[in-house]
């Protein structure tokens, strides 16, 4: 690992059997090699790296102590993860033919819209000085640091999920799951340390709905592809 990985890897996520390098998740660090892309083998499948079904993420994700700012940050790190979901969510509906699919795609677009809107309004309400470019928390250095907008779109970890062949749907599963897992994780860890209770509230709402789909989105991987 050079310098310039060693500074920006706040929080790392560790990737089981991915080949990805390392992507920053909200201050958290999912390492991608500088050209990493999304190919398709010969089966038209999505291989992020080698990424599949049974790669184990331990999204080991922190945004720093529940100092005055921790809700800053949280919100700094979820509101663009939420809008990498929003990207694929998008996608599906361009190019599924499933229509449960494009149904959930449409409700993950409705809801996550709505979760931004209001962590964006807190923001504003509850860091009316704060700067207008989004904070992480830098745990080798141990302070608070502006976020870099390589690092913001980043932690989206949103991606072009390819054609719309046979295995687009597959892909997409393939990618959402551990979305909405980063995003469980990120609420757990606001329930631990946040002091306020709207975002506490919301972070349940989160774990509630997320885990939910994640359960369906494994339910149809099973009964669509059989893994």
């Amino acid at each position: 690992m050079n310098h310039k990985n060693r500074s920006f890897a706040p929080i790392a996520i560790l990737v089981g059997t991915l080949g990805l390098g390392s992507v920053a998740i909200a201050g958290f660090t999912l390492n991608r090699s500088p050209n990493s892309t999304i190919a398709q083998n010969s089966d038209g499948m999505m291989n992020h790296g080698g990424m599949n079904h049974g790669s184990t993420m331990n999204h080991s994700m922190d945004v720093g102590p529940a100092d005055a700012n921790y809700e800053l940050r949280f919100i700094d790190s979820m509101v663009p993860h939420h809008q990498g979901a929003l990207v694929m969510a998008q996608e599906v509906i361009q190019k599924s033919k499933r229509s449960e699919l494009i149904k959930f795609a449409k409700n993950i677009i409705t809801e996550q819209k709505k979760e931004i809107a209001q962590m964006q309004q807190w923001r504003k309400q509850w860091y009316p000085t704060a700067s207008a470019t989004p904070m992480m928390w830098h745990t080798e250095m141990n302070h608070q640091m502006a976020m870099t907008a390589e690092h913001k779109q980043s932690m989206m970890m949103s991606m072009s999920l390819g054609k719309a062949d046979a295995g687009f749907d597959k892909r997409f599963l393939d990618a959402m799951i551990p979305h909405h897992q980063g995003a469980v994780t990120m609420a757990q860890d606001s329930l631990k340390k946040s002091k306020r209770p709207e975002l506490q509230k919301l972070s349940q709402s989160i774990i509630k709905s997320q885990q939910s789909e994640i359960d369906r989105m494994n339910q149809w991987r099973q009964s669509w592809y059989g893994k």
